[in-house]
C-alpha cells in the first residue's frame, strides 16, 4: 500500500527536481557549482524513500580542489550519497553519456568532464585537461574508484583513475564512506532507516608509493571505515 502512494510521488517530484536542475543549467552553464545544486535536489529525493541521511566531517574539507572518492553500490547513490556533494564539484563520466537525450545534456551542461574510455590516448589527454581545470578553476573531481556499482558485494579493487589524477594535479585524496545500502531500500516500507555517509581527511598521493599501493591503501581503509560504519548504522537503527 505504501509503494502505490510513494512511487508516484517520487516520480512527479523527480520530474520536478529535473525541470529545476535544467533550469538552472540553462541559466549558468558549465558554473562550478550546478553540481552541488544538482547533488542537493537529487538528495532531498532520499526522504520520500523513508531513508535518513547523515552527513558528516565535513571540517575535514579542503577549502577549494581535490579528488574525492567514494564507494558506488546501486543505482540509488543517485539520490543518497549525491546529497553530500561540495561546492565547486564536478565528475568524470564516459563521452557516450553525451547521446542519451536529455539526461546526457544536462550532464555535460553541468560542467561534468567527459572523457573517451575506448582511446587510451585521448583518454590520457583529458587526464591532462582534467588537471589543467582543477588547477585552473579550483575544481574537485569526485570519481567512483571501483569503476562500477558493487551490488552488495562489498568494495570492490579500485582502478588507478583518481590516484592518477590527484599525484598529477598534486590535490589530496578525500574518502567519503558511505554505510551499506544494498537491499536497504523497500518501497513497501515506510522507515528505510539511516545512511550515513563520512568525509574522511585528504592525504596528499606522493612519490614515497606506487599508485599501486595508493589504490590498496585507501582501498583498505575505506573498507575498514564502511564496516565500523555498518556497526554503528545497526545500532541507530535497533534504537529507533
Amino acid at each position: 500500500m505504501i509503494a502505490l502512494i510513494r512511487i508516484p510521488a517520487i516520480f512527479v517530484y523527480f520530474l520536478f527536481v529535473n525541470i529545476c536542475l535544467i533550469t538552472v543549467c540553462i541559466l549558468r552553464p558549465f558554473h562550478r557549482d550546478n553540481v552541488l545544486v544538482g547533488g542537493k535536489l537529487y538528495g532531498s529525493i532520499s526522504r520520500l524513500l523513508g531513508l535518513r541521511i547523515i552527513v558528516r566531517g565535513q571540517e575535514n574539507l579542503p577549502e577549494t580542489s581535490g579528488v574525492i572518492i567514494c564507494n558506488h553500490q546501486n543505482s540509488y547513490d543517485l539520490i543518497t550519497v549525491s546529497g553530500a556533494v561540495p561546492n565547486g564539484t564536478v565528475t568524470i563520466g564516459k563521452k557516450s553519456l553525451i547521446w542519451i537525450p536529455v539526461f546526457g545534456w544536462v550532464y555535460w551542461v553541468s560542467g561534468n568532464i567527459l572523457i573517451n574510455r575506448k582511446n587510451a590516448s585521448k583518454a590520457s589527454d583529458t587526464i591532462k585537461a582534467t588537471v589543467s581545470k582543477i588547477k585552473k578553476r579550483r575544481l574537485r573531481i569526485w570519481l567512483f574508484p571501483e569503476g562500477t556499482r558493487s551490488y552488495g558485494r562489498g568494495l570492490l579493487p579500485f582502478k588507478l583513475g583518481a590516484f592518477r589524477i590527484a599525484r598529477s594535479a598534486n590535490e589530496p585524496v578525500i574518502t567519503f564512506c558511505a554505510s551499506e545500502l544494498h537491499n536497504k531500500i523497500k518501497l513497501n516500507r515506510w522507515n528505510n532507516g539511516v545512511l550515513i555517509i563520512e568525509i574522511g581527511k585528504p592525504e596528499v598521493v606522493d612519490d614515497s608509493k606506487s599508485l599501486k599501493e595508493w589504490s590498496e591503501h585507501f582501498r583498505s581503509g575505506m573498507q575498514q571505515r564502511i564496516a565500523e560504519l555498518n556497526e554503528e548504522v545497526a545500532q541507530l537503527e535497533k534504537a529507533q
